[in-house]
């Protein structure tokens, strides 16, 4: 069997290192003589292994000592409404920056549970570059500001974290985590669904400064609830066992490579070549989002005539190009260059790219 270039914007491409560790372990994890999957979470082996977990991830994103890290079950959409539930009282507000689609069904969902003010939107411009940090509209008086770091679907990324004053700034990394170093202690709390830089579907990972976790908040039950989850070392109830130990091996392969100072140099070579290569087409390609935001990780590009997106789509897949085909938002393509995608296989995108070009320019 002959692997695949994976594009996936998520559930995206794993490191190859990773699935072939996982792969001679899986009947027998650390001589168990079972998997990990058969192992109580509240075994001995299991729970060394969590710790040793979180204290990787802590190396690699130099997360402070007064943050806590929650392994959680689901993604980062149940997230749009248990962060407001776990931010915010009754009555108050929080600010909502739309850059694109993730960021506006943040602030939909949040709505059931927090007044939204949309300090910031960018839908006018069909979220083709950011709004401009002064023109937000931002109340001091907010319980939080929230932010998508990197739009998937639009193709946008904040090259920095916004200056929001002392209000927590609340980020969904889903799609840029592990990509770059980041200044933790810029923000209250980050959140990233595993699907792109992290391991499998299932697992969402949170990060919170533990002063969040102490705010009095609206009565919900115990599962909802970040500061239970943190007080049970993300084992109130029974945990993505697998997940977890996938984003283990993740991370140490990630360690192994250099740490998030390669990995970003690494993803600034990736995205340059297949941007110059759409810039470079002649008109046969293009990306239109605004040079200074474009996302290192998600590049959405349309071809000249849309009648080729067929033909593009079926000659790239069985050139073992896989899954370029963009959200049906917006239509064209999209190339997702997450930390497990090689350099490799942007290079054979991008002859792949040329090549068509010259046969139906």
């Amino acid at each position: 069997m002959s692997r695949v270039w994976n594009f996936s914007a998520g559930p995206a491409a794993l490191p190859l290192p990773v699935l072939e560790r996982a792969q001679r372990e899986l009947l027998d994890w650390n001589g168990s003589g079972a998997s990990v999957m058969e192992q109580s979470h509240r075994g001995k082996r299991f729970i060394a292994m969590a710790a040793q977990v979180e204290a990787d991830l802590r190396e690699l994103m130099n997360i402070p000592s007064d943050y806590a890290v929650l392994f959680e079950q689901g993604g980062a959409t149940q997230h749009f409404a248990q962060i407001p539930m776990n931010l915010a009282g009754e009555g108050d507000t929080a600010d909502y920056i739309v850059t694109g689609h993730w960021s506006e069904k943040a602030a939909s969902e949040a709505a059931t549970y927090v007044g939204v003010n949309i300090a910031a939107n960018s839908k006018s411009e069909n979220y083709l570059r950011m709004p401009p940090r002064e023109w937000w509209k931002l109340n001091p008086g907010a319980a939080y500001v929230h932010i998508a770091t990197n739009e998937t679907i639009h193709g946008v990324e904040f090259q920095d974290a916004p200056d929001v004053g002392s209000v927590p700034l609340v980020a969904d990394m889903s799609s840029d985590i592990l990509s770059c170093p980041i200044d933790v202690s810029r923000f209250g709390l980050i959140y990233a669904g595993a699907q792109k830089n992290i391991g499998p579907s299932g697992l969402v990972l949170i990060i919170i400064r533990r002063d969040l976790l102490e705010r009095p908040v609206r009565p919900m039950a115990r599962i909802f609830r970040y500061a239970e989850h943190a007080a049970n070392d993300s084992m109130l109830n029974t945990p993505n066992t697998w997940g977890w130990y996938l984003a283990g091996l993740t991370f140490e392969w990630l360690k192994e490579r250099g740490g998030l100072s390669a990995m970003a140099e690494e993803n600034r070579k990736k995205s340059s070549a297949l941007y110059a290569a759409i810039d470079n087409s002649g008109g046969f390609y293009s990306n239109p989002i605004d040079t200074p935001v474009r996302s290192r990780m998600n590049v959405p590009f349309t071809l000249h005539d849309s009648a080729l997106d067929a033909a593009f789509l079926q000659e790239s897949e069985a050139a073992g190009l896989m899954a370029l085909k963009g959200h049906k938002a917006i239509g064209g393509m999209r190339a997702s260059l997450y930390n497990a995608v090689p350099y490799e296989a942007v290079e054979a995108l991008i002859a792949f790219m040329r090549d068509f070009s010259q046969r139906h320019g």
